[in-house]
């Protein structure tokens, strides 16, 4: 699994012109499902995105995970992230999930974070969402989990 992760001071997601979530402070993470995974990845996968230390403690050094500051959490899916774009113009999807894969295990990491970060809130998989951020930084980073 993929996650491209960014510190935000606020973050929504929009489908068919409706608000569907929204957070303040907290992180933004764009998660992608590849042919391999399994809810061992999506387990280690959200475990790493709750505990990375981006967040910056009182000397301004960044020591502090989104548990450790109570921060507000907002996952989407993002099929896009797994694309091949090593050759050519165009990118290659070959090593996404398929997509009632991708579902099936967006749908677990759904689960899985609502017992281990009560109040996340989601994007809808499969459909055309509008993501708007503040990142604050800019902080990004991209986080894989594989099989092996």
């Amino acid at each position: 699994m993929i996650s491209v992760i960014q510190r935000v001071s606020s973050a929504s997601v929009t489908v068919n012109d409706r608000k569907i979530g929204a957070i303040g402070a907290g992180i933004l993470a764009l998660v992608a499902v590849e042919q391999e995974d399994t809810e061992k990845q999506a387990d280690r996968l959200l475990e790493r995105i709750v505990n990375y230390r981006i967040f910056p403690d009182e000397q301004g050094r960044m020591n502090l995970s989104l548990r450790a500051i109570n921060g507000e959490l907002l996952l989407v899916p993002q099929f896009t992230l797994a694309a091949d774009t090593n050759s050519g113009n165009r990118p290659s999807f070959t090593r996404s999930a398929a997509p009632e894969k991708g579902r099936r295990l967006f749908t677990y990491l759904q689960t899985a974070t609502d017992n281990i970060h009560p109040g996340t809130q989601y994007g809808e998989f499969g459909a055309d969402m509008q993501v708007a951020l503040v990142n604050n930084g800019p902080v990004t980073f991209t986080l894989r989990v594989s099989a092996s």
